[in-house]
């Protein structure tokens, strides 16, 4: 198989847009814990401090994502520099450094998919547990 300039450039888009799925993800949450805290302040509800600890979780799994997510952008950059100048074999061992780092970001990504389904758990146990009351 031939590793040709064009090998990496296949990355941009498909890194690019999860960087900007990662961000929007951090955004909303921030937003979340702003308010939250906001309701802890006026109101000691139990649920409020496990979604507070859930959210921490979160926000700092996001926080590597995106860091995984700009090192692999940023090999990929690195490959195509070497490729250019002719390096093949130290741009194919950069380029699988990216796919690794692509791939760990993605793994961290499952990871908090998993962790904001707790977080929906403890919110409906407190609206169910409302309701009974």
């Amino acid at each position: 198989m031939e590793f040709a300039l064009t090998t990496p450039a296949l990355l941009f888009p498909a890194i690019s847009l999860l960087l900007l799925a990662y961000t929007n993800r951090y955004l909303t949450l921030a937003g979340l814990i702003r308010d939250l805290c906001d309701r802890q302040l006026n109101n000691s509800d139990g649920f409020i401090v496990g979604q507070i600890k859930n959210l921490r979780q979160r926000i700092y799994l996001i926080r590597n994502m995106q860091l995984f997510g700009v090192v692999s952008f940023f090999l990929c950059v690195v490959t195509m520099l070497l490729l250019f100048l002719g390096q093949t074999l130290p741009g194919e061992i950069t380029f699988a450094s990216s796919l690794g780092c692509l791939l760990v970001s993605l793994g961290m990504s499952i990871k908090e998919i998993s962790i904001s389904v707790g977080a929906l758990e403890i919110q409906l146990n407190s609206c169910e547990k409302k309701r009974n009351n």
